[in-house]
């Protein structure tokens, strides 16, 4: 089980009554027939509450079904500690479209979002010279700024940086079209008559614009998501500390190093979406990433959504026709609906919640296929003081601009990445870990007493099992320890400072939160698991082998964490001016496959 350590020092410094946090269920009680059954109300920060509404919106009485206490799946505000409230896994937004924002209200129904500018923050462990402090580099929005940071390091650098925050900018935005559609219908293109054909021929058209928006950048583009990206960091810079600080970014949360191909497409994800109308931005949620997920669920609920909490599904019914027609509770209650969609990863859907029966062993072997390898182990730590960074003092315990960064620590070389994939991939968590460190009290005063701070180590590499065994407390322990005696060589005074800590290894992610093997994206973006064959090459158009259900989770296409991805969908639109009488309706890319359903109804 996670270890969650609260110490003595902990409960002097705070006097507060900690509570634990839920979420809103619906008054209404829980009905026995609804028109759409949505299993997991989560997906990284409640997006199924957004699917949820749509539904809803589409004149569909929906209900959402989550097993823990709180909602939203791994984006979740839970106070571990009394007084202090963690973004207990997921701990930053971004890539959350603009019109979802608008279309759902959703500032209206209490998001607020703290931007970060400066970003990223790279202290190295080094010795002053002449008594000044260790270099470390920062990068924000400010592109002159951020030449005079990498400028400290290489002149070179310095100039080639705006080129290639251009370059990144001009692939990732070129990507847009292929996030907000389904992927290319290539049976419905293939096979069939000359006029399903013609039909499922518009499903080109996002590669046709994706294409036409790269132009000549094509061969870059396919050069970035197949190569290594130390080929094309290689390529532009020379300075070791700029090098690794965006090499991290294209490893975080994946099990690959910055040699290993397809590492180009993790970095492009990165940068790929928007904040606040700020390309490539990152922000902390008031309250913690929880805050997501209760403003989707209340924009939900005003649309008539049911959400429950505390409601964990055993299994999917299948009728004697072969098609899902609702789900039973692990308390026995049986709910039926006319489609059931899976939030859960593919392999807890097929694996844990379908009836075997439902599927072929082919299939079923090909989903025990799918790669679930995760790196993470997520620390979140209680502390009466804010960490002071050597490269970076800041007296009086006050916050600089750095402290509201991604700090990256053990980032400064590429080498000590590489190192720490490769104790990983021997069964051993790294003796020195990559630590990605970001303190959002600093911004959000509401999650942690006056004078305290919360403080996330996202932390890569470790093992799913180390070398062959299952974890212990005192693993967790021991590792936390590590990270916590490097975090002292950069901030000395952090362990001092520490009043309490809550250690997820992979197998607590996959416990706590349903992420199979941990992997906080429902299976690795590695390019033989995206588009065409998220999850699988014959399974990406979110149907299933059992006729009414769907997946809808990130271990389909886009995949993206925390992406929202709607567009106007014609035939939802015909059908509900039709059936429903309404006249405009903007539905996901999976709705036009559920309201499919009823249309054969």
């Amino acid at each position: 089980m996670a270890a969650a350590v609260w110490t003595d020092r902990g409960r002097r410094a705070v006097t507060v009554v900690g509570t634990v946090t839920r979420s809103r269920s619906s008054h209404a009680a829980l009905k026995s027939q609804y028109d759409a059954l949505v299993i997991g109300g989560g997906e990284m920060c409640g997006l199924l509450g957004e699917k949820a509404a749509y539904l809803q919106k589409g004149g569909l009485k929906t209900a959402v079904l989550e097993r823990r206490h709180v909602l939203g799946g791994a984006a979740v505000s839970e106070e571990i500690f009394p007084g202090f409230r963690f973004s207990r896994c997921s701990y930053l937004l971004s890539l959350l479209r603009p019109h979802i924002y608008a279309d759902l209200e959703l500032k209206k129904h209490g998001l607020k979002v703290y931007m970060r500018d400066p970003h990223a923050f790279t202290p190295m462990l080094e010795e002053g010279v002449k008594g000044a402090p260790p270099r470390s580099l920062t990068l924000g929005s400010d592109l002159a700024m951020n030449q005079r940071e990498i400028g400290k390091f290489s002149q070179k650098d310095a100039k080639a940086f705006p080129d290639f925050v251009a370059h990144l900018e001009k692939l990732a935005g070129a990507i847009h079209p292929l996030l907000d559609a389904p992927p290319v219908d290539i049976p419905g293109v293939t096979a069939g008559s000359l006029r399903k054909r013609l039909g499922a021929a518009k499903t080109l058209m996002p590669i046709v614009k994706c294409g036409l928006k790269l132009g000549r950048n094509i061969p870059d583009f396919y050069e970035i998501i197949t190569a290594p990206i130390m080929k094309i960091l290689n390529r532009w810079f020379e300075s070791e500390p700029l090098r690794a600080t965006l090499a991290t970014d294209a490893v975080i949360g994946a099990m690959t190093s910055p040699s290993n191909p397809g590492s180009g497409y993790v970095l492009l994800h990165h940068v790929m979406g928007e904040l606040e109308k700020e390309k490539g931005a990152w922000g902390y949620v008031e309250g913690g990433m929880g805050g997501v997920s209760q403003a989707i669920a209340s924009a939900a609920q005003s649309y008539g959504v049911d959400i429950f909490t505390e409601k964990d599904v055993l299994q999917v019914l299948v009728g004697s026709n072969g098609a899902a027609n609702g789900v039973v509770l692990k308390d026995g209650t049986e709910i039926h609906s006319k489609v059931v969609l899976s939030n859960a990863t593919p392999y807890v859907t097929f694996k844990n919640l379908t009836p075997q029966a439902a599927l072929s062993p082919e299939f079923i072997k090909a989903v025990d296929q799918i790669d679930y390898t995760s790196p993470v182990t997520k620390i979140n730590v209680a502390v009466d003081k804010l960490p002071n960074f050597l490269a970076s003092p800041t007296p009086d315990d006050k916050p600089g601009p750095h402290h509201q960064c991604s700090i990256h620590l053990n980032c400064e070389n590429v080498e000590v990445l590489e190192t720490a994939y490769k104790e990983a991939m021997n069964g051993r968590p790294s003796v020195r870990p990559m630590l990605e460190m970001t303190i959002p009290s600093v911004l959000d005063p509401t999650l942690a007493p006056p004078g305290c701070h919360v403080v996330s180590l996202f932390t890569q590499f470790t093992p799913y099992h180390i070398e062959g065994r299952a974890w212990t407390d005192q693993d967790r322990e021991a590792f936390a320890d590590t990270a916590f005696e490097w975090v002292e060589q950069y901030a000395p005074g952090f362990k001092k400072s520490v009043v309490g800590r809550d250690i997820l290894a992979p197998p607590d992610l996959e416990r706590i939160f349903g992420l199979t093997g941990g992997n906080i994206f429902h299976g690795s973006m590695s390019l033989d698991q995206l588009y065409l064959a998220r999850p699988l090459p014959f399974l990406s158009d979110y149907r299933s082998p059992v006729k009414g259900l769907y997946l809808c989770g990130s271990g389909c296409h886009p995949g993206l964490l925390l992406m929202f991805n709607p567009q106007i969908s014609t035939y939802l639109q015909m059908w509900l001016s039709v059936v429903r009488s309404v006249v405009y309706v903007q539905s996901l890319m999976l709705c036009c496959v559920v309201f499919e359903q009823f249309m054969n109804l």
